[in-house]
C-alpha cells in the first residue's frame, strides 16, 4: 500500500495530523525526492528516516519499485505541489492521496511576504524605490480597484485587489529596513495594529457591548474615534495647547471632491451646520447632481479657474471654520 503524503509549505515542518503521523510511524519504508524536503529534519529527529530516492517518471516504473518492497510505504510529495495524474493514471499497486497539513485561511499571504523579500533584493527596480517614489502607484492601484466596482466587473476586482495588496506589502518591507526607534515597521506590526484598531472597534462583536442596529454601531465607531484621537493628540502634545479636532485624521492630499465630502460628513457628526446655498439645493438625485457637478466644472473652466484647486481651497477655509467653533465651544465648556 503506498500512501502519497501532501504537505502545506506554510505550516511549520512537524505540524502534521494525526493520520499523517500514523501513516509514518507505521510504513516499512519512507521515501523522499530530495534530501531538501523540509520535513525530512523533523522526520528523522523523530527517528522516521526518509530514504531519498530518485522520483519515478511513469506509473510503471513507481509500480515495479514499490513491488520490490515489503509492508505499506510513505511518499512525501514534494510541498506546494499536486499529486501529477499521469503519474497515477492507470497505477496498479493500491494507493491513498493523504493531506497531512493544511493551510489556514490567510496562509498563502506567507507567500507574499517571502515573494516581496526576493524582490526587494533581487530586483534591481525593486531595490530603488522608496515610501516617496511608490506613492503615486498606491493610489493608482486604489483608483483601478474602484473603478472595477464601479463598472461591475468583480471578476478584475480580484486582481486589483490584489495589486493594492502589494503596494501594502511593498511599504511594510521598506519600513522593515529602519530601526524602530526611525519608525520602523514590519508586515507583522501592520497586522497587529490592524487587529488590535478592529477589535477595539468592534466592542459589540469583541465585548459586551449591545447594539439593535447599524446606526448603533457607527455612532459608537465614531465615539471610540474621538476617544483615539484626544488619546493621540494627549500623547503629541502633553500640554494640551492643542486640542484634538473631529478632522483629525482626514487626509488632506486626496481629490478634492472626496475631501470636501469628508470633511462635511466629519463636520455634521460633530454636530456642526454645513452651510448650504438655497440655489444649489434642489439637486435631489443622482444624475442631477451629477450634471450640477460636470456643469459647475464647465463654469469653472470658462471662468479660467481650475475647479479641483478651488474646491480644495473651499476646504481648507470650511475645516479653519470646523476648528474655530471647535475652539470656541471649548471656551464656552470651561
Amino acid at each position: 500500500m503506498l500512501t502519497i503524503l501532501l504537505s502545506s509549505p506554510r505550516v511549520a515542518p512537524g505540524l502534521l495530523t494525526w493520520q499523517a503521523w500514523s501513516a509514518l510511524r507505521e510504513a516499512s519504508r519512507v521515501l523522499v525526492g530530495s534530501s531538501e524536503h523540509p520535513l525530512v529534519p523533523v522526520l528523522t529527529a523523530a527517528a522516521v528516516a526518509p530514504h531519498v530516492v530518485d522520483e519515478p517518471a511513469s506509473a510503471a516504473a513507481l509500480a515495479a519499485f514499490l513491488s520490490s518492497l515489503d509492508g505499506p510505504v510513505v511518499w512525501l510529495a514534494p510541498q506546494g505541489s499536486p499529486v501529477d495524474p499521469a503519474l497515477l493514471s492507470g497505477f496498479s499497486v493500491p494507493y491513498q492521496v493523504l493531506d497531512g497539513s493544511f493551510d489556514l485561511p490567510g496562509a498563502h499571504l506567507l507567500d507574499l511576504v517571502s515573494i516581496m523579500d526576493r524582490l526587494r533584493v533581487s530586483c534591481p527596480w525593486d531595490r530603488e524605490q522608496t515610501h516617496e517614489s511608490l506613492l503615486r502607484y498606491l493610489l493608482e492601484e486604489a483608483y483601478e480597484a474602484a473603478e472595477t466596482i464601479e463598472v461591475g466587473d468583480l471578476a478584475a476586482l480580484r486582481e486589483e485587489i490584489g495589486d493594492v495588496m502589494f503596494q501594502a506589502f511593498f511599504h511594510a518591507r521598506i519600513a522593515s529596513e529602519r530601526p524602530s526607534a526611525d519608525g520602523g515597521f514590519t508586515i507583522d506590526d501592520v497586522a497587529d495594529t490592524l487587529a488590535a484598531k478592529l477589535i477595539r472597534r468592534h466592542p459589540h462583536v469583541f465585548a459586551d457591548v449591545l447594539v439593535s442596529s447599524a446606526a448603533d454601531v457607527n455612532t459608537n465607531w465614531e465615539a471610540i474615534k474621538k476617544a483615539e484621537r484626544a488619546a493621540k493628540a494627549g500623547a503629541a502634545d502633553p500640554s494640551g495647547a492643542n486640542a484634538p479636532s473631529v478632522l483629525d485624521g482626514v487626509p488632506f492630499g486626496q481629490p478634492a471632491l472626496s475631501l470636501a465630502a469628508q470633511l462635511q460628513r466629519r463636520a455634521q457628526r460633530a454636530g456642526i451646520a454645513v452651510p448650504v446655498d438655497p440655489a444649489t439645493a434642489s439637486v435631489d438625485d443622482a444624475e442631477s447632481l451629477g450634471d450640477a457637478l460636470m456643469a459647475l466644472v464647465a463654469r469653472a473652466s470658462e471662468a479660467g479657474l481650475d475647479p479641483e484647486l478651488e474646491l480644495r481651497t473651499a476646504a481648507r477655509r470650511f475645516a479653519d471654520s470646523v476648528r474655530a467653533q471647535e475652539r470656541l465651544a471649548g471656551a464656552t465648556d470651561e
